[in-house]
């Protein structure tokens, strides 16, 4: 009895061995690429590969995989490596992303699918994924970013979009941003229209709170051709004006943000970071609030922004209150003016003509003297 027990427990290590044994063949380094163990790292840059290779271990923390002439990645494209921290496609073919090709990956820090073809990039494509700390998606054809891949980008601290076809950019997705360090934004064919002027407001809190952001120049219109959108004068952006009233609620909120951050940073002892910066806002500036993720041209030149929701309804009541007080202080400045103006030009005309009335009036009694003199000097010289 005991030896059938011992055969019966040999036959289950053996097992056990074989299952793992298999286990292993199954998870084996692609023949394309070279694999690590110790450090979990996978290799296939430079292999002329047209897919994701198959079999990848699925304890794999760091696939690279640029450098080939993959042109598409399908649904659940890596789903073999939920625990990838580090993936890099950059330097492919790829033109086509499927809004499931990331799924799974939770504890995705760094992703790179700059050098590509990449045209649009869908709302899901991160998904859940709110590890994300650096992401690169420059030079591709991008004409935009959906205005909700924002919210898996929270925790983003650098952002390429560098040489794509970025004309504008929501000021709404970049607020999103609180935790972004470096922003590249250079050679994209900018449009500075009353749609940009969200952008300059934030890139200048941006840069006073430390922010790095390489530049952004003007391709149009064409007198701000070559332009540094950082350096064209808020004065320039006067016909906006005639046009929108946006920039006035884009002024009030990024006074309001700033008065919020100031609170809360007073609450938590105040970092030097947090004092309230002064954004000129001169007289006939105007506000097209950003188009929907830097589309294309075709866009009308003053599409609505999504606005973002008040704090709290306390804020936002408190926002249109002062923006009635302003306004209304305005026009009644305005209303005064032009009735005093009106007022000093009547007066200046009234005067006027009492001088020359009295001026004529004056001319005739000199005449009236100088004949009255002239009689009487003859009558003397008669007598």
């Amino acid at each position: 009895m005991q030896a059938a027990q011992g055969r019966l427990a040999d036959m289950r290590v053996v097992l056990v061995c074989a299952l793992l044994s298999l286990l292993s063949l199954s998870h084996a380094c692609p023949k394309e690429c070279s694999c690590n163990g110790n450090t979990k790292v996978v290799d296939c840059r430079g292999r002329g590969l047209y897919d994701i290779p198959k079999r990848l271990h699925p304890e794999t923390q760091e696939l690279y995989l640029q450098d080939n002439r993959i042109r598409g990645l399908g649904s659940m494209a890596f789903r073999e490596i939920p625990l990838v921290r580090i993936l890099d496609l950059s330097n492919n073919s790829i033109t086509t992303v499927s809004p499931t090709a990331l799924l799974g990956l939770r504890a995705l820090q760094r992703l790179s699918l700059a050098y590509n073809s990449l045209r649009e990039l869908d709302k899901r494509l991160l998904g859940p994924i709110r590890t994300l700390s650096h992401l690169d998606l420059s030079h591709n054809s991008l004409w935009g970013l959906p205005g909700a891949l924002g919210e898996s980008l929270r925790n983003l601290s650098h952002l390429g979009l560098s040489h794509n076809k970025l004309t504008r950019l929501d000021r709404s997705l970049l607020e999103i941003l609180t935790h972004l360090d470096s922003l590249t934004l250079r050679s994209n064919p900018w449009r500075c229209d009353c749609q940009l002027i969200g952008l300059k407001l934030w890139l200048e809190t941006f840069i006073y709170k430390g922010g790095v952001v390489d530049e952004v120049i003007c391709t149009q219109p064409e007198e701000m051709k070559n332009t540094d959108l950082q350096k064209v004068p808020y004065q320039l952006f006067h016909i906006c004006m005639t046009s929108s009233y946006h920039y006035l609620f884009a002024n009030i909120h990024h006074l309001e943000n700033e008065r919020l951050l100031r609170g809360h940073t007073h609450g938590n002892h105040a970092h030097p970071s947090s004092h309230a910066i002064h954004v000129p806002m001169a007289m006939g500036e105007g506000f097209g609030g950003g188009g929907g993720g830097g589309g294309g041209s075709g866009l009308p030149e003053c599409e609505p922004k999504q606005r973002h929701r008040p704090v709290n309804l306390r804020h936002a009541i408190a926002t249109v209150i002062i923006t009635g007080v302003v306004c209304g202080i305005v026009f009644l400045m305005m209303l005064a003016a032009a009735v005093y103006g009106c007022a000093y030009a009547a007066i200046m005309a009234k005067y006027q003509r009492e001088l020359k009335k009295n001026e004529e009036l004056a001319a005739a009694k000199g005449a009236d003297h100088a004949k009255a003199d002239e009689k009487e000097l003859l009558e003397n010289a008669i007598a």
